[in-house]
C-alpha cells in the first residue's frame, strides 16, 4: 500500500488558549503523530510520504500535485478537535480530485470517535495509537473482501451505521519504532526559544497520574519509553539528521528520577553534543537531579507554575507550593539552566486581584520565559465536564459535527469574563518581557540575528497590535529564512527517499 500523510495549515482560532501573538510566534514543530504512523506503516511494508505543508507553506494545489506523482492509496490526517474545521477542508478539496479512502487520528477520536467519521469526507478513524490498529487496516486493504470489524481501535462507516471495534490489546509505547523523521524537513523546525539547529521534538512518555482540573492527561496511565530506546533516538537524531536541539514533549519528564539519570548517563556516555529542553513540576526535581541534568546538556526546563495565589493553586489539584516554586526556579537558576513558566489566566477562582499576583510573582520569580494562557475546557477535564453540565450543551461535539462556530467558551468556575481574561493574558506578556533588565539581559545572550529579529518583531506586536485572522497561516516566516517552500523542493528533497523505501505489498 501507498500512504500519504498531510499536515495542514490552520488558522488561529477565537476559543484557543494562547492569545493570538503568541500564537503567530510560538514555533513550527515538526508532526510528531505523523511521524510515528509513517514509521509503524513502513516497518508493515509499505510506502509513506508526509507532506508538512505547514511548513513548506504548501498551498491545497501544490499538494495535490505531489500527491499526484506519488499516487497514493489511502490519504492520512491528524485531526486535532481544535483545528477539525481547517483539516477537513483540505480533506474536501483533496480527496475530490483524488476519490481515495481518507483515515484520520488522534487525541480527538478517543473522544468523539463516531462525529469525527461522520463526514462524508472521511472513510476510516484510529481511535487508539496506530500500532495495531493501522497493519491490520492494510491488510484488510488489500483484500478481496475486507472485513474491518478485525481490525482494533477502527472506527468507519457500514451500511450508513457508524462502527467502532473494540482495541484489546495494550500499548506499549516502548515497542514503537522512532518517529519518520527522513520524511520530514528537519533543518526548517523551531521554537520561540531555539538557539541551535537542527530542533526536533520528542515524546518518551505517555500520559501522566496526577490529576489537574485543566489537563486533558490527567488521570491517564503512564507509560514511558525505556531509557535506552529514548537515547537511542537521540542518537539517531544527531547522527541521521544533524539534530543538535531537541525539546522533549512528555507531559512530565521527570516522573521517574532513575530514567532521567540513566537517560543522562547514556547520552554522556555516547558523547552526543545535543542542547534540549524538558517539561517538569517544580515538586519532581532537586537539586541533586537538576545537576546531572545539566551535565547531559538541559538547557531549559517547562514548569507548571498555573499561578502566584496559593488558593488558586490548590483549586486547579496542582498539588505544590509556592514556596516549591521559588526555590526550584532559584536553583534552576543557579545551575544556568533556563525556567520557562507556565501559568494559567482565569483559573477556577481567579479574579483581577489573583491574577495580579500571579503576574508579580511571575516577574519576581528568575524565570526566562513565561507564558500567560487562557484557561480552556479542554475535552475530557474536569472543567469540561462542569461546562457542559453549566451550559446543557457540548461545543466541542458540536464543533466537530460543524454545528457551532468558533467563538470564546463560557467560563462558569470563574467571575471573569472573557474580555477580562484576553486583557489580563496579554497584560502579563507585557510586564514580563517589557521589564528593561529582562530585555538586556536577554540582548547579551542573543546568538543570531535570526533569533534578535524574531523576539524583536513578537515584542513589538505584543505592545503594538492585536493582528486580524489570517485567511491563511503565514506565521513563524523569521523561522524559515531559507524559504524552501516550493514543490521542486519538496520532489528534490525526498524523492530519494521515496525511491529507496518503495515496497509494494
Amino acid at each position: 500500500m501507498k500512504l500519504a500523510l498531510v499536515f495542514n495549515p490552520f488558522k488561529y482560532k477565537i476559543h484557543e488558549e494562547n492569545i493570538r501573538i503568541v500564537q503567530k510566534y510560538f514555533g513550527l514543530f515538526p508532526p510528531l503523530s505523523l511521524a510515528w504512523v509513517a514509521s509503524i506503516a513502513e516497518q508493515a511494508g509499505h510506502e509513506v510520504i508526509i507532506i508538512d505543508a505547514r511548513t513548506l507553506n504548501l498551498s491545497q494545489e501544490e499538494v495535490l500535485e505531489i500527491l499526484k506523482d506519488f499516487n497514493p492509496d489511502i490519504l492520512g490526517f491528524m485531526m486535532t478537535t481544535y483545528m477539525f474545521p481547517d483539516t477537513l477542508e483540505w480533506i474536501r478539496f483533496l480527496k475530490d480530485s483524488l476519490n481515495i479512502p481518507v483515515l484520520i487520528g488522534g487525541y480527538n477520536l478517543r473522544v468523539y470517535p463516531r462525529e469525527s467519521v461522520s463526514h462524508t469526507e472521511i472513510d476510516f478513524g484510529v481511535v487508539e495509537h496506530a500500532y495495531y490498529t493501522l497493519p491490520a487496516l492494510f491488510k484488510e486493504l488489500g483484500k478481496e473482501c475486507p472485513n474491518y470489524d478485525n481490525v482494533p481501535g477502527l472506527v468507519y462507516k457500514r451500511n450508513g451505521n457508524i462502527t467502532v471495534t473494540p482495541h484489546p490489546q495494550q500499548i506499549d509505547f516502548n515497542k514503537f519504532p522512532n518517529p519518520a523523521r527522513h520524511l520530514l524537513p528537519n533543518e526548517l523546525y523551531a521554537e520561540f526559544p531555539t538557539e541551535r539547529k537542527n530542533f526536533t521534538v520528542m515524546v518518551t512518555s505517555l500520559g501522566c497520574p496526577l490529576k489537574c482540573k485543566f489537563c486533558e492527561a490527567g488521570r491517564t496511565s503512564y507509560n514511558p519509553r525505556s531509557s535506552e530506546t529514548v537515547v537511542n533516538e537521540i542518537e539517531e537524531c544527531y547522527k541521521n539528521f544533524g539534530i543538535r536541539e531537541v525539546d522533549i514533549f512528555d507531559y512530565d519528564f521527570t516522573v521517574v528520577r532513575e530514567r532521567v539519570i540513566k537517560i543522562c548517563k547514556l547520552m554522556q556516555d555516547k558523547k552526543l553534543d545535543i542542547d534540549w529542553a524538558c517539561r517538569s513540576r517544580v515538586d519532581n526535581v532537586n537539586r541533586d537531579l537538576l545537576e546531572v541534568m545539566k551535565k547531559a546538556g538541559c538547557r531549559r526546563i517547562y514548569f507548571g507554575v498555573e499561578s502566584g495565589s496559593q488558593e488558586i493553586l490548590n483549586k486547579v489539584n496542582k498539588g505544590i507550593t509556592l514556596q516549591q516554586i521559588n526555590e526550584t526556579i532559584s536553583t534552576c537558576h543557579e545551575l544556568g539552566i533556563k525556567a520557562l513558566g507556565f501559568f494559567l489566566i482565569g483559573a477556577p477562582g481567579d479574579t483581577k486581584e489573583t491574577v495580579r499576583k500571579t503576574i508579580t510573582f511571575a516577574k519576581k520569580l528568575k524565570l526566562d520565559y513565561a507564558q500567560f494562557s487562557k484557561c480552556l475546557a479542554k475535552p475530557l477535564t474536569p472543567l469540561w465536564r462542569d461546562m457542559v453540565k453549566t451550559t446543557g450543551g457540548d461545543y466541542w461535539q458540536n464543533w466537530i459535527l460543524g454545528k457551532e462556530y468558533d467563538k470564546e467558551l463560557p467560563r462558569p468556575w470563574t467571575t471573569l469574563s472573557n474580555q477580562d481574561i484576553n486583557k489580563l493574558a496579554k497584560r502579563g506578556y507585557i510586564l514580563f518581557y517589557g521589564n528593561p533588565l529582562f530585555i538586556i539581559k536577554h540582548m547579551l545572550r542573543l546568538k543570531s540575528f535570526t533569533e534578535f529579529r524574531r523576539k524583536l518583531f513578537a515584542f513589538f506586536d505584543m505592545i503594538l497590535r492585536q493582528e486580524k485572522t489570517p485567511k491563511k497561516d503565514n506565521n513563524f516566516k523569521a523561522f524559515n529564512e531559507n524559504k524552501k517552500t516550493t514543490v521542486k523542493y519538496f520532489r528534490k528533497t525526498f524523492s530519494l527517499n521515496i525511491n529507496k523505501n518503495r515496497r509494494v505489498v
